[in-house]
């Protein structure tokens, strides 16, 4: 199997108050009595998906999938120019997976993230490197200034200058020089709800835009629909703004506390969105780790050089 698996009906869910006023949407698929395994989406704010369930084995995997805080399922969502983000930080969702884990009764899980969910993953694991058994993450990111100086100060744009404009649009031209992450933070919470709404969907259509080795027009609609549109930029801005509440390289000074932990490295050759040096360096700190470029993809974990791997990989570690 080397492909998605077949389309599986949840067996469980709920939500769970994690505090703050926050409660997060959960779900379990597969076998109750299988492998432990928990999905992290991207994003940040990018909530999860019925397709995220098929990359396991459904007899082989305990699959736990959930939204984190502010976005899909969850409650307050974020597309609500209401919702309070102050309680939502990398270290908040460190603890809803732990609060997760012991609400689900796990002891220990493998831990699948990708994109986003690769650096929430990493984080996690640093913190409770117990009650990580595996570690599979796709297009690797640490939140390094340089990462996102790549995505938002220009250095794709030099790829994709059409898309890029479009980007540019919601900004006065005369602030295009500035920090473009702090200047759309403004324009996110501007009075005006066209302005906000217009910032938005120039953010959330950039990333749709990039993701994909080739484009798709499915993506691009699905990153331009206003409500997800207004979550996911939002609560990305804020992440992004506050280096993710991580000291500057971080996760790479860290890895040392995940060594003997089994991981797969997934990452596109042409990923544009994460970059594949980082997963290049993370690779160096860690030499039991299995990293695998797939030369024909980009940053979408469906490509299908992508979804091979990181199949296999979850196929390999059921046993």
């Amino acid at each position: 199997m080397t492909g998605l698996y077949p389309e599986l009906e949840t067996y469980r869910h709920g939500m769970l108050d994690v505090g703050d006023g926050n409660e997060i949407y959960w779900e379990e698929s597969g076998n109750p009595d299988g492998k432990p395994v928990v999905f992290l989406h991207g994003g940040p704010g990018g909530g999860a998906s019925p397709r995220h369930r098929r990359l396991f084995d459904p007899d082989r995997y305990r699959i736990v999938i959930f939204d984190q805080r502010g976005c899909g399922r969850s409650i307050p969502h974020c597309g609500d120019p209401a919702a309070d983000l102050a309680s939502n930080t990398t270290w908040h969702l460190v603890a809803d997976i732990e609060r997760l884990r012991e609400h689900l009764g796990v002891d220990r899980w493998m831990v699948f993230g990708g994109s986003w969910g690769s650096t929430l993953g990493l984080a996690y694991a640093e913190t409770h490197p117990d009650r990580v058994t595996e570690l599979v993450l796709r297009g690797i990111a640490v939140l390094r200034k340089k990462e996102l100086d790549w995505l938002y100060g220009g250095g794709a744009g030099m790829l994709f200058p059409e898309n890029w404009a479009r980007f540019l649009e919601p900004v006065p031209v005369e602030r295009r020089g500035e920090d473009l992450i702090e200047v759309f933070h403004e324009l996110l919470y501007d009075e005006d709800p066209l302005v906000r709404t217009t910032a938005a969907l120039a953010w959330s259509r950039w990333e749709g835009e990039v993701l994909k080795l080739l484009p798709s027009q499915e993506v691009v609609d699905a990153f331009s629909d206003p409500g997800f549109a207004l979550a996911i930029a939002r609560i990305e801005n804020h992440y992004f703004r506050h280096g993710g509440w991580l000291e500057e390289g971080q996760l790479l000074r860290d890895a040392g506390k995940i060594e003997g932990i089994p991981c797969v490295l997934v990452q596109g050759r042409y990923d544009v969105v994460t970059p594949a040096t980082t997963a290049w360096e993370l690779k160096q700190l860690l030499p039991g780790a299995e990293l695998i470029i797939v030369d024909d993809a980009g940053h979408a974990f469906d490509e299908p050089g992508t979804l091979h791997a990181l199949v296999g990989a979850t196929n390999r570690f059921a046993d």
